[in-house]
């Protein structure tokens, strides 16, 4: 609901203005001076200001320029009205960054056309400003194993009502990319996407990372993630590491779809939908008393389980690809192959970081092995060769082969932390650079010196 501020002198066009707009379903609030219109925007947050520019405590186009000055990229449009107007007037209203000019008497069908059109233009505003923010991109689910399709049928069976997600997975399955995507098979795609990482926020913060804060608060205005995803769609990432006085906050919120910034008078209203997603089991936690019961089901309205890697490994060819198509372009090398040996071989490892792991791994290859058009078993690290009983034993037929592939491993993980540049690598491995070479030579690894 679009939150309206009229200020005007004259008490018969406030009530007037606010009964009018009442009507059309928007909140409005009434102020009869420049000092109180300036003060209720520090306040709160709304979308349109009518502002009347004869007052009884100052000219209200220095009212106009202190509005626009308090949040010059969230703060409300503004609607200067006056009943004495002059092209100059306007002009300089214009300047000071006034949306549009309303002469009185003031018309019905003309005032309501303008409020629509300044609320409909704020809120493309900063639903730009979000996008960039955020860099906003849909994603898809790579995969077609049975758990993988199901998932897929289920998100395209939920994700276009309003329902509330709890995502469970471990941590690396991809929640985040869950979340993304039934945000954009949802009905409120053309919208925001904000993500919050619950367990990245100290506690003492994360009230105002939530629900923002207002002038006179501990910190400075800010809009909160409840508030920014108003319209679209908010992700709480780690809500299992939320404290319950926390937990106590947002549920409310979500019972009620309002709340009170930090420092604030007056609650702002908001129209979201909640992702949630954890890598704890929230029933022993609840059984433990860290988490709220009456939360939970607040939640758990839609539950999606996403599943580890280890229990996806026949997609795992397929995000290896799409991963190396990623990171090849990004590093200019677009056509690096890898080899059927080197995927079975990542099949065969049991990804206790699931799709996160992989996702390193294939970078990591592909920028330790600048000169290699061809990803082949060597290049792994030794990591996925660890794994028991009979691949281990296949795998490392020889005490060599094993001192070997772990050598390799120790190297590569050398040259990473030197940035690629082998003269450092060698000094820190207590190596000359030429032997070094040979080393790397033998183990087929290749690479790149660097001026030391």
């Amino acid at each position: 609901m679009n939150h309206i501020l009229v200020v005007d002198d004259e008490a018969d066009i406030r009530a007037t203005l606010q009964a009018i707009l009442a009507e059309e379903g928007y909140t409005v609030t009434t102020a009869s001076t420049a000092a109180e219109a300036v003060t209720l925007v520090h306040d709160a947050v709304y979308d349109a200001v009518l502002l009347d520019i004869w007052l009884p405590d100052r000219d209200g186009l220095e009212a106009l320029e202190e509005i626009r000055k308090a949040d010059p990229a969230a703060g409300p449009e503004v609607i200067v009205i006056s009943g004495h107007a002059s092209i100059e007037t306007a002009v300089r209203a214009t300047k000071l960054g006034a949306f549009d000019f309303l002469e009185k008497p003031l018309t019905l069908e003309r005032t309501l056309i303008v409020v629509k059109n300044a609320t409909e233009t704020r809120r493309l505003r900063l639903e730009n400003q979000e996008f960039q923010r955020q860099a906003f991109t849909r994603g898809t689910i790579t995969g077609e194993s049975v758990p993988v399709k199901a998932l897929r049928q289920q998100i395209r069976l939920m994700a276009p009502t309003n329902g509330r997600v709890l995502i469970y997975g471990e941590s690396g399955t991809g929640k985040e990319l869950i979340a993304r995507t039934i945000h954009s098979e949802s009905l409120r795609k053309d919208h925001v996407f904000v993500e919050l990482n619950c367990a990245a926020i100290p506690e003492d913060y994360i009230e105002a990372e939530l629900f923002g804060s207002r002038r006179g608060a501990a910190q400075s205005d800010k809009r909160g993630t409840f508030e920014r995803a108003h319209g679209g769609t908010l992700f709480l990432d780690e809500v299992g590491d939320m404290s319950l006085k926390t937990q106590a906050k947002v549920l409310r919120a979500l019972d009620e779809q309002e709340f009170t910034p930090v420092g604030a008078a007056h609650p702002v209203r908001v129209d979201v939908r909640v992702i949630a997603a954890t890598n704890k089991n929230l029933e022993e936690e609840i059984a433990k008393g860290n988490f709220r019961e009456d939360f939970f089901y607040r939640l758990n309205v839609i539950p999606f389980f996403v599943p580890p890697l280890r229990e996806r490994k026949e997609d795992i060819p397929l995000l290896v690809r799409e991963l190396m198509r990623e990171f090849g372009r990004q590093y200019g090398r677009p056509r690096v192959e890898i080899t059927d040996e080197a995927l079975s071989a990542l099949q065969q490892y049991h990804w206790p970081g699931n799709v996160r792991e992989l996702k390193n791994i294939v970078e990591r290859m592909l920028i330790l092995n600048p000169q290699s058009t061809r990803l082949e078993r060597k290049h792994l690290p030794v990591l996925v060769y660890r794994n028991a009983g009979a691949a281990r034993s296949a795998e490392f037929p020889s005490l060599q082969s094993a001192r070997e592939a772990y050598e390799r491993d120790y190297i590569l993980r050398k040259l990473e932390e030197c940035h690629g540049n082998v003269s450092r690598a060698a000094e820190a491995l207590g190596l000359e650079r030429s032997h070094l070479y040979r080393k790397m030579k033998t183990l087929g690894i290749a690479g790149r010196d660097a001026q030391a």
